[in-house]
């Protein structure tokens, strides 16, 4: 691995003072697209004659980066990250980022939420973080692809806000859940209110769920008919509280099963930890 850098550290040195194949926006071309909603925040840059480069941060998720190109490109499966000066700002000493695995198939590069939050620290002190890859379409050239620092400042100002507007869950994060309870009782416990908490209010913004399921189930210790009233208790207690989170009643399908639709085998007192659940289930449009 170390190997590995140093090459890839030699061949950005030498694409700076050798030809290479560079792919940046002008100072004049450099735009900055902001895609808002409470869901997600998209921030890209269209990278001319290459493809796009974009910051992604979904609600409950860390911020993502990739990098895409229009058509495959032919180069090394692994590129350098570096953050540099750009053109009219020589003299900063640049910066080190990571090196990262290219997709096979289409020359895209995904990075990790913590290079992307580095990425979006040097780009607003005017930094280019730039992709160097050898080997480009078989040459003895490099391919390096800069995303431009320029009219930066007032997009990430404008990105930062869309951040601060996200909900604190995505639909996957809250599609299925469960929540469990204590033997023998349906009462709601603090952790239980809070997770029904983050999917009313979720449900409350997104129109595309239509039906919420709930279902109520128990684990197998005493009377099979006991359990069974348990299990419905426990679903009405969650179908109650959703109500009261603003949730409309239409929406909701509630049913309880008692011990019949184990989760894991109630073999063991964490096993039927697991089963005294009830589970909710979201489904979009």
């Amino acid at each position: 691995m170390l190997c590995r850098l140093s090459l890839l550290l030699l061949v950005w040195l030498g694409a700076e003072t050798a030809l290479a194949v560079t792919y940046r926006a002008a100072i004049d071309d450099s735009r900055w697209e902001l895609e808002s909603s409470k869901f997600s925040c998209r921030l890209s840059q269209a990278v001319p004659a290459y493809g796009r480069a974009l910051f992604e941060r979904e609600a409950g998720e860390d911020v993502r980066f990739s990098l895409r190109a229009v058509e495959q490109v032919n180069a090394s499966a692994q590129a350098l990250l570096v953050a540099e000066a750009p053109p009219w700002r020589p003299g900063a000493a640049p910066q080190m980022i990571a090196t990262l695995k290219v997709d096979a198939a289409s020359g895209d590069i995904d990075v990790a939420s913590n290079y992307a939050r580095q990425m979006l620290a040097f780009l607003y002190k005017g930094l280019v973080p730039t992709f160097t890859r050898t080997d480009w379409q078989g040459t003895a050239e490099a391919l390096r692809v800069g995303v431009s620092a320029a009219n930066f400042g007032s997009a990430y100002q404008d990105y930062s806000g869309c951040v601060e507007g996200l909900l604190p869950v995505n639909y996957r994060q809250v599609a299925r859940t469960a929540v469990l309870f204590p033997p023998a009782t349906y009462v709601l416990s603090d952790s239980a209110r809070a997770r029904l908490d983050l999917i009313a209010l979720y449900v409350k913004h997104d129109d595309s769920v239509q039906s919420v399921y709930v279902d109520g189930h128990s684990d197998n210790l005493g009377r099979r008919l006991l359990n069974r009233d348990l299990s419905k208790k426990r679903a009405e207690a969650v179908t109650e509280y959703l109500k009261a989170k603003g949730m409309d009643e239409s929406m909701i399908t509630m049913r309880f099963h008692g011990e019949r639709y184990p989760v894991v085998p109630n073999n063991s007192a964490a096993n039927r930890d697991r089963n005294r659940r009830v589970t909710i289930r979201l489904e979009r449009e």
